[in-house]
């Protein structure tokens, strides 16, 4: 049965993931000078951190090559500082919702949407959670709807953090991160490699590492190596819990039933891809109402 972590997650995610997917925001990172796709990624997500190097983003990030976030950063704080990326991607979320979701802007939906979202977002936890705790202490916007998008970004990123604690705890490396979704019905190993660039070779000594743990044999997961991905996502769900606890089940409930709906009609356009490596899926029987 799914958890209630979990399920907001599902919710609420596409919200945040306008941001990664909509041509806005490439639209602007290119008019600033920077280059492509991954670093317009890395630096306008890395930019509530400040101007920190690949080695820190590598870090908090956690899946993706260090190699491949050292070809975005530091180079891209030499196009744009932090401060104007932030404003940017605000910026691009905002014409991307107006363009995808023009009759949620200025809802009565959307203004309460923002303000349960908001208030699940002030009481997330952040401690121990660089990227939650950077994003939790910017400026809040003044349109519903972009405060919607900052709120699912915060409580994204809190999941997220909670989720690496996970991975280190269960001596998961970032590539096994990536090779044990594969393992249990994620995202190809294709997908993954295309999007976080771990080479056959590293994936290879992931999975001889995974072998000697017992946790692999052949290119399966032992019993024990699924266990190990379970405890995982249970701890990933406990560690998001908290926040959902303190806000309350009525609140939580009436926000996931306002924001399902903008939701769905994001996952319906196409916007985010069915192989997105982020794993989100989206019911079909949804998808079709």
């Amino acid at each position: 049965m799914e958890t209630r972590a979990r399920r907001m997650w599902r919710v609420l995610e596409p919200v945040h993931a306008v941001t990664y997917f909509a041509p806005e925001t490439r639209a602007a990172t290119d008019g600033m000078g920077l280059r492509g796709g991954w670093m317009s990624y890395f630096a306008c997500r890395a930019a509530p951190l400040g101007t920190v190097g690949p080695e820190v983003v590598a870090a908090v990030f956690y899946n993706f090559h260090p190699g491949m976030v050292a070809r975005a950063l530091p180079d891209a704080w030499g196009y744009a500082a932090p401060e104007r990326l932030i404003q940017a991607r605000l910026e691009a979320v905002d014409a991307a919702v107006r363009r995808l979701l023009p009759e949620a802007v200025g809802s009565s939906a959307v203004r309460r949407a923002a303000e349960l979202a908001r208030e699940a977002a002030e009481v997330a936890p952040v401690a121990g959670r660089p990227l939650a705790a950077a994003n939790a202490v910017l400026g809040w916007a003044d349109e519903p709807h972009l405060v919607l998008w900052q709120a699912t970004t915060i409580l994204r990123e809190s999941r997220g953090d909670g989720h690496v604690a996970a991975l280190v705890a269960a001596g998961l490396s970032p590539c096994q991160a990536n090779l044990t979704m594969t393992a249990t019905g994620g995202p190809s190993k294709e997908v993954y490699q295309r999007s976080r660039r771990w080479s056959d070779d590293e994936w290879a000594a992931a999975e001889d590492d995974l072998r000697e743990r017992g946790l692999m044999d052949g290119t399966a997961l032992t019993e024990r190596g699924h266990a190990v991905r379970r405890e995982v996502e249970e701890t990933t769900d406990q560690l998001a819990e908290q926040g959902w606890r303190v806000l309350g089940d009525a609140k939580a409930e009436e926000l996931e039933r306002l924001v399902r709906p903008i939701s769905t009609t994001v996952m319906a356009s196409g916007l985010i891809p069915p192989d997105n490596p982020m794993a989100l899926r989206w019911p079909e029987s949804e998808l079709s109402t």
